[in-house]
């Protein structure tokens, strides 16, 4: 048995996916599934509750693994936002899977009486489930909990870019679950797409939009239904009543955290333009006092790639090549160049013509934007593409309703950033380019799951009284009646 992350690697080459092997796991799934179409909900709980002894057992591994993947990821923060989201949402499914799982009652109208109706939740049968590297476990365990509470098989593909959780991960699941149940599926870019091309019943990808459009269309080919789970910009609005040091360390703490490679981490900050200096000044000193050092601090997180680096790199010489002031918030004038480590830094006097107001950003960089009023920050946030998350941070509960109520957006959170996610009770999803569907709480049972509705009817036949032909006085009556 594998105990720590030295013994991973040399178990990688003796888990080597190619497209022939995926259909074999794949068709063993479905094989399985046909056998136990309806688990009962014992079974359900009792497949759930194995994770939890599990996740629990392999923690420290985990943890490692992750931050060996990132160069250094800062513990706590694994602990965080992904080991105690992911403890609770165990929980959360075992407790309300029974509920979930009843038959509901619905209404029969008169024409057809007497009947009754229902919608029986049935499991769909074998589902993909693609993990992104930047919370490899939340992310796998986030799907994987709504999925074998809806009764499913699991596929799960993890990240070719954090290949050592990657690995220590399917040693995990491997041992609570028999391959034709939950299979964990390791390997680089070539895996993925071939994953992708498998006639799931579902597909669930969380990444960039650029490689959710290549998911769906490969999905498209089996007619297989998808969540995407994507990104895209995420504005946060500070309405010009609400105390600045505030909102410095409540933006602050959702755009720090694992330096700023989180999906709904905010990528902008609408600030009263008469403020921004201030609120800069605000956030200097948090971050300051969080991290006065940043370079060997365990409490910061690095970059996860070369690739990555370079690409936010990228952006800020392309934006201060085209007029951008640059702020980088490091306080003891470290040098970053040899590390894969970067300092939270503030874009201002940023356009349109510059890759950071076209890109998400994924990485501790955030723009700050003045506005005038807040119709003017409501309307440059409708006229950008829909984001995965909005924050707006007013203690006066009318104008957030407005803004809620004025605005689209996949999630937000009032008076706060990112916490949204890690609420069980509650849809997690994006819209347009962020994405579609949801998952998460119930909604998270009936994505995986197919709702039939089913009529039933007794002993008395009344609808032999509309039987044919067609000319009769019922007919007339009824046709007199209703059609009205």
């Amino acid at each position: 048995m594998v105990t720590n992350v030295s013994q991973i690697a040399d178990h990688q080459a003796d888990h080597q996916y190619n497209a022939a092997e995926l259909q074999r796991v794949f068709d063993a799934q479905k094989a399985a599934f046909r056998v136990n179409p309806m688990p009962t909900a014992e079974e359900r709980i009792d497949h759930l509750a194995r994770l939890k002894p599990a996740l629990l057992k392999h923690m420290s591994t985990l943890e490692q693994a992750i931050s060996d993947d990132f160069s250094h990821r800062c513990s706590s923060e694994t602990k965080l936002g992904e080991m105690m989201p992911s403890l609770e949402g165990i929980k959360y499914h075992i407790k309300h899977v029974k509920k979930w799982m009843r038959d509901d009652k619905r209404h029969v109208a008169a024409t057809l009486r007497p009947a009754k109706a229902k919608v029986v939740y049935q499991p769909l049968g074998v589902v993909g489930i693609i993990v992104p590297w930047n919370y490899p476990i939340f992310l796998a365990l986030g799907p994987l909990l709504p999925a074998l509470a809806a009764g499913n098989r699991v596929m799960i593909k993890m990240s070719e870019f954090t290949p050592r959780t990657a690995e220590a991960f399917k040693i995990m699941i491997s041992e609570i679950f028999p391959e034709n149940h939950v299979c964990v599926v390791t390997g680089e870019a070539e895996v993925a797409i071939a994953f992708t091309k498998l006639p799931f019943d579902h597909i669930l990808f969380t990444g960039s939009t650029s490689v959710g459009k290549h998911v769906m269309r490969a999905a498209a080919e089996n007619l297989t239904p998808v969540t995407l789970e994507l990104g895209g910009k995420s504005p946060a609005i500070i309405n010009e009543s609400f105390p600045l040091s505030e909102a410095a360390e409540r933006l602050g703490f959702g755009k720090a955290l694992n330096a700023g490679q989180t999906c709904v981490a905010p990528d902008y900050v609408l600030c009263p333009e008469q403020k921004v200096n201030d609120f800069v000044n605000e956030m200097k000193k948090v971050i300051g006092k969080w991290y006065p050092t940043m370079l060997n601090n365990d409490d910061y997180t690095a970059i996860v790639s070369d690739r990555q680096h370079q690409r936010l790199q990228g952006y800020l010489t392309d934006a201060e090549n085209k007029g951008a002031t640059i702020i980088p918030i490091n306080p003891a004038n470290e040098d970053f160049s040899h590390t894969r480590k970067m300092p939270l830094t503030l874009v201002l006097n940023t356009n349109k013509d510059m890759l950071i107001e076209q890109d998400e950003i994924f990485g501790p960089i955030m723009i700050i934007k003045p506005y005038d009023s807040l119709d003017d920050a409501i309307n440059y946030v409708n006229d950008q593409p829909r984001p995965l998350a909005l924050y707006y941070f007013d203690f006066d509960q009318s104008r957030a309703d407005d803004v809620l109520r004025r605005t689209h957006s996949g999630g937000a959170c009032i008076n706060d950033t990112v916490s949204h996610v890690i609420v069980d009770d509650i849809p997690f999803g994006g819209i347009g380019p962020a994405g579609m569907g949801s998952y998460h709480g119930k909604e998270g049972f009936l994505t995986f799951s197919q709702a039939k509705g089913v009529y039933v009817k007794g002993k008395i036949n009344a609808t032999k009284f509309l039987f044919p032909p067609w000319n009769r006085k019922i007919h007339n009556f009824l046709f007199n009646t209703l059609l009205k």
